[in-house]
């Protein structure tokens, strides 16, 4: 029994077990023969025919023989054949997989894992900056990183920080040093270095200097100022690539209240940047407008022969490392998008420049992103994704940021995209997205036709019981856990599905299955888990979530591990989950 105590009266409650479900518990009956057992034959029936286990690719044998050591005289029983589906071995994507798509096609053809300040260890307006996020950053698979780039208060060293704001600076050779150290221990992919600089030329050359010293032979140098192809992830494997816009349009003098201008201009025709307090950042941005300026008024100028040396020698030394120039938009979408068949660039585009770019020019979002190298920053949580060029609402599901820190479905989203091929930062697009005729670009907002039919049931979950208080969701009882199930994807696709409300349990068993998912573009559809416990007098508490590509999906009777609400994994929380496909003709 479980207690709890309620004023001066004890609440009893029957102890959580573990035991299947029922409709797990038919499914294993259904191959027990009338034994109470599976035997092999029967358990190899099972892996074929729930678990659509291919009998060509040995991966019957390779799943039976995981089982066999489970096996008692005579068979598996239910309590050996519960406990191999809720284990990591059985999880919905294939832990031994790895890496399988093609990563010798130029970088365009990806999704590329992407930071938006990796250096902060919070908020954009007040908190420190460290090597630290982006050390953990890299651990997590994020392939490209951004630096912005100071000149120090006596302007003779280089810092990073959140320009215009209160958050503390780190410095640069720490950051660089953090990258060398871990850029290549989760995935062999090239790491792709951002750097936003506000420096003068003397900086722009100590920054060189510094690059060249930290990373020596991992620094990809172009052998041309121009590529008209952009080399392929496994070409550039261990190798660092700077990318960041030419020095001449970083030197062209101007004050701080002039960059203010221009940014406010740029905020009124591609939307503000997300912040925790746009209010505070804004008067914040103004205060340190007129400090920069101030400071850059106490400088003295360069005499005319003094600064074009200078410039050239930073345009040497800094320009010769940038392999991907950042293009530096014209505020016409119709100018932006121009591509220019003889060089390859980087355009970023914010969040709400992204989402009214999809709206006017979604066909040629794709065609950019396919083959210009469009970047797409979402801002959560420091995190950004080159992410499918669709319907930003539907597939991003750009709902407000749950807390100070930016954590939220956006980041979820995607964490859950790049789960895919084996973590390894890189998502090849789908071929869809690859097509530059000009009448077959793809339009997500057309009517599609369905592809694939996905079924989904959950049966159960656990691992809250270790991993929390007892007092946690609720303090008179045991939590009242219900699940949302839905894909995230086009919008024809794009739904969200509830299962009921289990009271009193800190393990539920819902059996529920919900309603077929119909798909038109599966290889764009991401799987959203999440589960929540009722509270009728507050918000509802979260009790964790996963997001999972639809198209690495393994069929059958699978474990789902829920992770927090910033994206790692909870250590004991479970789903048992099945997942069904079907043909498009089905219902």
């Amino acid at each position: 029994m479980t207690t709890y105590r309620v004023c001066c009266f004890l609440r009893r409650f029957r102890a959580a077990s573990n035991e299947p479900s029922e409709a797990v518990r038919d499914v294993f009956q259904a191959y027990t023969d009338g034994t109470g057992v599976i035997g092999e034959e029967a358990l190899r029936r099972f892996l074929r025919e729930v678990q659509g286990e291919a009998d060509d690719a040995g991966a019957v044998e390779a799943a039976a023989k995981e089982l066999m050591a489970l096996l008692k005289k005579g068979g598996l029983t239910a309590e050996g054949f519960h406990r191999w589906l809720c284990s990591d071995a059985n999880a919905a994507l294939d832990p031994r997989r790895g890496v399988y798509q093609d990563l010798g096609l130029p970088l365009s053809h990806y999704f590329i894992y992407t930071g938006h300040n990796s250096y902060l260890t919070g908020n954009q307006l007040s908190s420190g900056c460290s090597e630290r996020p982006i050390v953990k950053a890299l651990l997590d698979g994020v392939r490209v990183i951004e630096l912005d780039l100071w000149p120090n208060a006596a302007k003779d060293e280089v810092e990073v920080l959140h320009g215009r704001t209160w958050t503390s600076p780190v410095e640069l050779n720490k950051c660089l040093e953090a990258v060398k150290e871990h850029a290549f221990t989760t995935s062999p992919y090239p790491v792709i270095l951002t750097l936003e600089d506000h420096l003068t030329p003397d900086l722009q050359a100590k920054v060189a200097k510094m690059i060249k010293e930290t990373f020596g032979d991992m620094l990809y140098i172009s052998e041309s100022e121009t590529m008209a192809e952009f080399p392929s992830p496994e070409d550039l494997k261990g190798k660092i690539i700077i990318s960041t816009k030419a020095p001449k349009e970083y030197l062209q003098s101007k004050s701080g209240k002039e960059e203010a201008a221009d940014d406010k201009a740029e905020e009124g025709v591609w939307g503000e940047e997300i912040s925790d307090d746009m209010a505070t950042a804004r008067q914040m941005s103004e205060q340190y407008s007129g400090k920069y300026a101030a400071e850059e008024a106490e400088e003295e100028p360069l005499d005319g022969e003094a600064e074009k040396k200078a410039r050239q020698g930073a345009d040497n030394e800094y320009k010769r490392l940038i392999a991907i120039q950042l293009t530096r938009r014209k505020h016409d979408m119709d100018q932006d998008l121009k591509v220019d068949p003889e060089k390859v660039t980087r355009m970023s585009l914010g969040e709400k420049a992204y989402e009214k770019a999809i709206v006017s020019h979604g066909p040629h979002i794709i065609r950019v992103n396919g083959f210009d190298g469009c970047r797409y920053q979402v801002y959560a949580e420091k995190l950004a994704a080159d992410f499918p060029p669709v319907d930003a609402h539907h597939v991003l599901e750009l709902q407000s940021v749950d807390g100070v820190e930016g954590h939220g479905r956006k980041l979820w989203l995607t964490q859950g995209m790049f789960r895919a091929n084996g973590g390894c930062g890189y998502v090849k697009k789908p071929d869809i997205l690859m097509n530059s005729h000009p009448d077959k670009l793809f339009d997500p907002r057309a009517d599609l036709p369905v592809k694939t039919r996905l079924k989904v049931t959950v049966y159960m979950g656990d691992g809250w019981r270790f991993d929390f208080r007892k007092t946690h969701f609720d303090k008179c009882s045991p939590p009242d856990f219900y699940a949302r199930v839905g894909i995230a994807g086009v919008a024809a696709d794009t739904r969200m599905q509830q299962t009921r409300v289990m009271m009193d349990s800190w393990i539920p068993t819902w059996d529920h299955e919900f309603e077929v998912f119909p798909l038109a573009v599966p290889e764009l559809a991401l799987l959203r888990v999440e589960v929540h416990e009722s509270d009728n007098h507050q918000k509802d508490d979260f009790g964790g979530q996963t997001c999972l590509p639809v198209w690495e999906l393994r069929p059958g009777i699978r474990s789902v591990r829920l992770c927090d609400h910033k994206g790692q994994p909870l250590r004991s929380v479970k789903l048992l989950m099945r997942f069904e496909f079907f043909p498009s003709s089905s219902k």
